[in-house]
């Protein structure tokens, strides 16, 4: 039966889907890093990590149902075919076995083993950890079963139950007082703009553009099949999902800020949840968050091998098969691996920088999709992004590979052209000359056609 709207029971099936979907044992580790760093500015960083944490990919899935797109080629089509290539494969090459695949290995490492081996054979206790963790996870992707879907009815509760009781207990006893911590450089000025940035490391935004459709059909299989409609239940069904995941994210900055009371900034957030709860709770209770960590990094693990390993097979016209895609995933995920959380995350904050952007726009694009006549737009717009989105790229790179390309270089001379540059917003403005731009040319076609 074909509706406009879902009941109360229907809204919140889907609110606990995108839920499920959008909040992983990684997200954790990224909001008590920024408390640990924003000290007494802590809400304003909170303010702009949700916005890009919970918002943007709330409006990504959003988009998917009203574009009438299948997946994130289909979408990213509107641009142009060869775009959508480079788009779709750097997406999935991000939230897949560069980054977002070997962040669930590393995560559960730091929260778990990490404080209980010596320092000095940590790397190779790593090497041992992910050899584990990416064989189970390799057999899982190959003969997934009903495994995971145990795993998730009954582990979720138990994840967010285990971190509740640390969330009350730290805050019933807090180990020091958010107003009285100095905040990092950083945070100093401009801790809502900082936490819009760090936003960008749960890179859920860029997940939803990828897995927005499973979202999406769900609504539709639920009768709702307007894609105007499908776009307004999903915001009311997020929500549910933005209340709650914004609860948690602000909870997880405050007990982080909390932390710097009695610990230094740790140089991620999984040492820094691992310190907390080894305080709290002592070995026991890291024994017991290490193992639902590992377990639900697992299922996530799994899960986006197996959808990086299909898309890559469809991307490539089944060159490989699809076990050797299995393989090559999990192998190159592996690797990555070994180069440490820490690192990872420093690695990937300049592709974040360059993607996010592109996704931002497409985003928005595809929102007004319906009232785009000329699909030039999207065209226009994306070119005027990318390039200062390049330049972000650039100021981020880590240390060697900054000085390798003269970093300073493209430093000063975006400065120069683009505001908002030193925030970490080069596209901005751009994005917005592109927009208009585009539809003066658009203008221009129709007249040059009339006359």
């Amino acid at each position: 039966m074909v509706k406009e709207r879902l009941n109360t029971k229907e809204i919140l099936i889907v609110a606990s889907t995108l839920f499920g979907l959008f909040f992983g044992a990684g997200n954790i580790i990224f909001p008590v890093s920024m408390g640990q760093l924003a000290g007494n500015n802590v809400w304003q960083a909170v303010s702009g990590f949700i916005l890009t944490a919970v918002g943007l990919p709330l409006l990504g899935v959003a988009a998917m149902g009203m574009s009438h797109s299948q997946g994130v080629q289909d979408l990213s089509q509107k641009v142009s075919k060869s775009y959508s290539y480079f788009f779709t494969l750097a997406l999935y090459l991000t939230i897949g076995p560069f980054f977002a695949i070997p962040r669930t290995a590393t995560v559960s490492f730091e929260v778990g083993l990490a404080g209980m081996v010596p320092s000095e054979s940590s790397k190779l206790w790593l090497w041992l950890y992910t050899a584990v963790f990416f064989a189970l996870a390799y057999l899982l992707a190959r003969r997934p079963g009903k495994i995971l879907d145990y795993i998730g009815r009954y582990l979720n509760p138990s994840f967010l139950v285990l971190l509740a009781v640390i969330i009350v207990v730290a805050f019933w006893h807090p180990l020091g007082n958010p107003a009285t911590i100095v905040p990092d450089p950083v945070y100093q000025e401009g801790a809502f703009t900082q936490g819009i940035l760090e936003g960008y490391n749960t890179m859920d935004a860029l997940a939803s553009l990828a897995f927005g459709i499973i979202i999406v059909n769900a609504i539709r299989s639920l009768g709702v099949m307007d894609p105007s409609h499908i776009g307004i239940e999903t915001v009311k069904s997020g929500l549910f999902a933005i209340l709650a995941m914004g609860i948690i994210y602000a909870c997880l900055a405050l007990l982080g800020a909390q932390s710097r009371g009695l610990f230094p900034s740790a140089e991620n957030g999984g040492i820094a949840i691992a310190q907390i709860t080894s305080h709290y709770f002592g070995a026991v209770g890291l024994l017991l968050l290490a193992i639902i960590m590992f377990v639900a990094c697992l299922k996530t693990a799994v899960g986006l091998i197996v959808a990086c390993s299909e898309t890559f097979y469809d991307l490539f016209g089944g060159r490989l098969s699809l076990s050797w895609w299995t393989v090559i995933v999990t192998l190159v995920s592996f690797l990555a691996a070994n180069v440490g959380l820490t690192n990872i995350i420093a690695f990937s904050l300049p592709v974040l920088m360059l993607l996010y952007p592109l996704a931002i726009v497409l985003i928005v694009l595809a929102l007004f999709d319906r009232y785009i006549i000329h699909k030039s737009l999207y065209k226009w717009v994306t070119a005027f992004t990318l390039i200062p989105a390049l330049f972000d790229f650039v100021k981020t790179l880590p240390a060697p590979f900054y000085d390798w390309v003269s970093g300073d270089s493209w430093q000063s001379l975006g400065s120069r052209i683009f505001p908002l540059y030193d925030y970490g917003f080069a596209w901005l403005v751009p994005s917005l000359i592109g927009l208009i731009v585009g539809l003066l040319f658009i203008q221009w076609q129709k007249r040059k056609i009339d006359i």
